[in-house]
């Protein structure tokens, strides 16, 4: 049982009177410390519907010990390995990640079109400096621990955990010297009974987009669950659940974001259980209009877990009925050409295992690249899945 240092007190995790003593630290911002190695390793406290939860800190899952829930696999493996110390930077005093953006939180101009949409060419650019916006969202799937599963877990990720789970990791990460909980808006999940309260509440997240005057205009981030698209005078309207009002794209934009995410909108019209899950930066004109200016998407299972391919979803049902925990791994600004593990195992024993998807037509460079990441974590054993060789091969 995890034994968790809060203040000069110790507790273990089962201690009836944890959820008490949690949200006293949570009010006085108080950091726990989990004690499954010395030095004992620092974490956060998050609020989630309701209950009081102890998290991992932002890139911290490394420092625990691999028998410990709050364990993470080696970064290197995933698109999140070439972004720590560039993109990706954590302060040592608070703890948060500071991130560093290739894309504009500000518009010049009263134009109400968007510019482009996020990633222009075929291939998300492999940059290292900066974070794309599909490197952000992947980011706080990541952070917020919505690409880990279990079957114990069955039935209890809706949207509102989604969001109360992104929400939490925003606030561990700083853009510009202000949380990134500070601009970013997850609708709320819909509720009859408490229409008015999620108005105002929706009212007040969103000022910070209203179009006010001549100069730039601040732009926020948007994370949320495409309905479905419809067509507008010039463009198209995205329909996002839980809102009641329209994202709008002009049509040259909605063109290239067509191409873009050919990828994405086939799996998620080939499922009536999976999501698409948009990121993007928008603003509201002088009207009230909800403008888009850069865009990405991401198709997710009916559990929520991101996924590139029909293989990597056949895995990912397969493992979705076990018990023990698999952590999705994500391409951040990789492209598809290059090779990244798909799941890992990291309770497994007597090693934990790197699952890897490789499909149909890798070239040379994709296996010399594979070979290089699978040598440099030796302490983890491989499964790899050739799809263009057959069926998938017994799980370990």
């Amino acid at each position: 049982m995890r034994q968790l240092a809060i203040g000069d007190r110790t507790f273990e995790e089962d201690t009836a009177e944890l959820q008490s003593v949690l949200q006293d630290a949570y009010e006085r911002k108080l950091r726990p410390h989990c004690r499954c190695r010395e030095p004992s390793v620092p974490m956060y406290i998050a609020r989630l519907d309701g209950q009081y939860l102890i998290k991992r800190m932002p890139l911290s899952g490394r420092d625990h010990d691999p028998a410990c829930p709050s364990y993470e696999p080696p970064y290197e493996l995933s698109g999140l390995g070439p972004l720590i110390g560039n993109a990706i930077q954590i302060d040592e005093a608070s703890g948060s990640a500071v991130l560093k953006l290739d894309f504009s939180l500000s518009k010049r101009g009263p134009g109400t079109a968007p510019a482009s949409p996020g990633e222009t060419s075929g291939t998300v650019r492999n940059e290292t400096k900066k974070l794309s916006l599909r490197g952000m969202l992947h980011y706080l799937w990541d952070v917020g621990e919505l690409t880990e599963w279990t079957s114990l877990w069955a039935g209890k990720r809706g949207w509102g955990r989604v969001r109360s789970s992104l929400m939490n990791a925003a606030r561990q990460m700083t853009v510009r010297g202000a949380p990134l909980s500070d601009i970013l808006f997850v609708p709320e999940v819909f509720r009859q009974d408490d229409k008015d309260g999620i108005s105002a509440r929706r009212a007040t997240a969103l000022a910070g987009a209203q179009a006010a005057g001549s100069g730039p205009r601040k732009l926020m981030v948007a994370v949320g669950e495409i309905k479905e698209f419809s067509a507008a005078r010039d463009g198209q309207k995205i329909i996002v659940r839980h809102l009641p009002f329209p994202f709008m794209v002009e049509q040259s934009t909605w063109n290239r974001l067509n191409a873009r995410y050919e990828t994405e909108l086939e799996l998620w019209r080939s499922g009536e259980e999976f999501h698409l899950i948009l990121i993007a930066t928008f603003g509201i004109s002088g009207a009230g209009i909800a403008v888009v200016d850069q865009v990405a998407m991401m198709v997710v299972n009916e559990n929520w877990i991101p996924f590139e391919s029909v293989h990597e979803q056949g895995l990912l049902e397969r493992l979705s009925w076990l018990k023990r925990k698999s952590v999705k791994g994500l391409r951040f600004n990789l492209s598809r050409e290059q090779p990244i593990v798909s799941l890992t195992l990291p309770e497994q024993r007597p090693a934990a295992v790197a699952m890897f998807v490789v499909p149909a037509g890798a070239g040379e460079d994709y296996e010399k690249a594979l070979g290089e990441m699978i040598e440099a974590r030796a302490e983890m054993r491989p499964w790899i899945w050739r799809v263009g060789e057959g069926d998938m091969p017994e799980l370990p």
